[in-house]
């Protein structure tokens, strides 16, 4: 555990930079939770996650703005999610600017959707930051909350250790038991079938 420890506090920062460039909301609900254990500060883990959802976003914005729709034909991966964040942009507007972070499957392409949609530059960063904050502050306060949880799992972990053993021999145990009755018990009934 100590181990762990020392490899949260040396290189939780960088992981909820990385986890904030992309789809990574349980980096950084880990990382709230090791806060709340102590281990990081929640006030870093907030800017570290804001400044790369930011950098993120704005620079899938610029890529998009520059390379237009036609990017989503080199990446045809791509293709089902972007029809998707162009029909929600253009029924939502304002508010799917403020919100693709926070859709499951879209995020990555949203940014991109919006640049290749030709949404002015001046509009999409103010919203940009308007929606990273949101995104920052329910990451990282719900991450912290959960710490709680956290920390009555770590206080037990022991306990619930012991019994996870248990019950996992257990059920290894029964298994084999209930399959060695299935072999003997088709063994016995396949010369009534002949």
């Amino acid at each position: 555990m100590e181990q762990f420890t020392q490899w949260v506090q040396n290189w939780g920062y960088g992981a909820v930079f990385l986890g904030s460039l992309v789809e990574g909301e349980s980096v950084i609900l880990i990382a709230s939770s090791m806060a709340y254990l102590g281990h990081l500060s929640i006030y870093k883990i907030m800017i570290v996650a804001f400044t790369g959802t930011v950098i993120a976003d704005q620079a899938l914005f610029l890529l998009g703005r520059h390379y237009g729709p036609g990017i989503f034909d080199r990446f045809p991966k791509f293709k089902k999610p972007a029809n998707r964040a162009f029909a929600l942009l253009h029924r939502f507007d304002v508010w799917f600017i403020i919100g693709c972070r926070f859709v499951y499957g879209i995020r990555v392409t949203s940014a991109i959707v919006i640049g290749a949609a030709q949404i002015p530059l001046w509009r999409f960063i103010p919203l940009n930051i308007l929606s990273a904050v949101i995104w920052t502050l329910v990451s990282c306060i719900g991450g912290y909350m959960l710490g709680d949880v956290m920390k009555e799992i770590l206080d037990h972990f022991s306990l619930i250790q012991k019994y996870f053993f248990k019950a996992l021999g257990l059920i290894v145990v029964v298994a084999m038991a209930g399959w060695f009755a299935w072999r003997w018990w088709r063994s016995k009934r396949q010369p009534d079938q002949g």
